[in-house]
């Protein structure tokens, strides 16, 4: 999310800068040639009145027809003079200066390309201005291979043209203040982007940041801690009343939880003392009925058995997914609490004529160990309840990618794939009960409770010897 909003940011950011820089460096591009020309234009029309006189007597004494010695010296020092005028122009302010007669001949050329004389009545802004016309434009040069600007301004008194003056001014040094115009623009650009990429970071953290806290929370009650806040000091007043609503909920879903769990324990506490006090008067009583008695006596007292049992696995799964401040994980070998566990219900194997084992290996999760116990101690009563005489009850685990799996793998009948989905329903018992524990229907609920409240799962798959292969995924860390 935080990344989200710093992009929106800095897209407004480009937006705000495409709109304002884009036409303001066009702006400056349009000006600085508009006043070159403008510029260019003032020259050559001032020139053009300063050469009027010498153009006029040089047109006069064309159109008379004078010869002789007098007549080209004058036309001589007419032409000098322009040519000196020219020159010093371009020596001044670097452009090129062309007058031309009314014929289109050049009389003076600053810097002209080859010697000899030329005519520019074919160059249209000079046509143009022979014509009593001002052209002006920027064109590229072929010659000079760079764009020119060209300003061209008739040599005119009385109404009567006499030639033109043109002049031509590279436009290099005002494209490279348009281009350096340009970069400022760019690092103006680049610098704002920075500070709004900072900036945004900032504000987009001061609200993804209680939002993450916030999620974490959610987590963390949806795990079973029932302790699990959210701060409601920092971020937009939104997201600070979102958090007080998520700590309300919580507070009020514990204290939900809380109730239930006191009037379950209350309840099974109730149950067991009248449940202890029936069995021993039913014990007693079996010592003094008579034979044809007995047997009802005997099944009594194993009703009574199997209704602790079930208060007792009531009160289990009721407290199964709470996290507590004894509940925390920690490094545990897996095969060495398998052998332990197998150790502990030899005894109750030995009785029902089951072989219980579990084999070696060197595995470590981090996990509830309490939780690990229980788990693996109520899939062992399972599978010691399904087996028959001679079978053998096996207690492994191996990693599977990131998560480890923990295997009771017992030799009974099994149970069909809908038998095996429907396992995990609480009071669910199988039709068929071979063994002689009297389950409750509740153990399986309370292991699948147990291995999401660790962040796993649990499932039933097909032995291959045709029993159950009873399963516990957990993650390692």
């Amino acid at each position: 999310m935080t990344r989200r909003l710093l992009l929106s940011y800095l897209a407004l950011t480009v937006l705000v800068l495409v709109v304002l820089e884009i036409p303001l460096g066009l702006e400056f591009a349009h000006r600085g040639r508009d006043e070159l020309i403008s510029e260019v234009e003032r020259d050559a029309s001032a020139m053009a009145g300063f050469v009027e006189d010498m153009m006029e007597a040089h047109s006069a004494a064309v159109a008379a027809g004078e010869q002789g010695a007098d007549a080209s010296s004058g036309e001589a020092s007419v032409s000098a003079e322009l040519q000196r005028i020219a020159e010093s122009y371009q020596a001044d302010t670097g452009g090129r200066v062309v007058i031309v007669d009314q014929d289109g001949l050049a009389l003076a050329d600053s810097s002209p390309p080859q010697p000899g004389e030329r005519y520019f009545d074919t160059r249209p802004e000079v046509a143009a201005a022979l014509s009593g016309e001002v052209s002006t434009g920027i064109r590229p040069s072929e010659t000079l291979d760079e764009r020119l600007v060209y300003v061209a301004v008739p040599v005119a008194s009385g109404g009567i043209v006499y030639g033109a003056v043109r002049i031509t001014y590279p436009t290099a040094e005002v494209d490279a203040r348009i281009r350096d115009n340009w970069l400022r623009l760019a690092a103006i650009a680049a610098v704002t982007l920075l500070l709004a990429s900072g900036i945004g970071f900032a504000l987009a953290r001061s609200v993804t940041a209680p939002l993450r806290h916030l999620e974490a929370a959610a987590g963390e009650l949806g795990r079973g801690d029932l302790g699990a806040r959210a701060p409601t000091d920092s971020g937009p007043p939104e997201v600070r009343a979102l958090s007080q609503s998520f700590n309300d909920m919580a507070g009020r879903l514990a204290d939900l939880m809380e109730s239930q769990e006191s009037f379950v324990a209350e309840a099974s506490h109730q149950l067991r003392s009248p449940l202890t006090a029936l069995r021993l008067r039913l014990e007693n009583l079996e010592q003094s009925v008579v034979d044809d008695d007995a047997e009802s006596v005997e099944a009594a007292r194993r009703e009574v058995a199997r209704l602790s049992r079930l208060v007792d696995g009531l009160l289990s799964l009721a407290r199964a997914g709470r996290t507590s401040a004894a509940a925390t994980a920690e490094p545990v070998e897996v095969f060495d609490l398998l052998a332990e566990r197998a150790t502990a219900w030899q005894p109750l194997a030995e009785e029902q004529n089951v072989t219980i084992r579990s084999e070696s290996g060197d595995l470590t999760i981090n996990a509830t160990r309490d939780r690990l116990v229980q788990m693996v101690d109520n899939l062992v009563a399972n599978a010691i309840e399904a087996s028959v005489d001679g079978c053998t009850t096996t207690l492994t685990a191996q990693p599977v990618g990131e998560d480890v799996e923990i295997h009771v793998i017992d030799e009974g009948p099994g149970l069909t794939e809908e038998e095996r989905t429907h396992a995990f329903d609480r009071f669910w018992r199988a039709s068929r009960q071979p063994g002689q524990l009297g389950g409750t229907g509740l153990g399986l609920a309370i292991v699948r409770k147990l291995a999401r409240a660790e962040g796993g799962d649990a499932e039933l798959r097909q032995a291959p010897g045709g029993g159950i292969d009873a399963v516990v995924r957990l993650p390692s860390k």
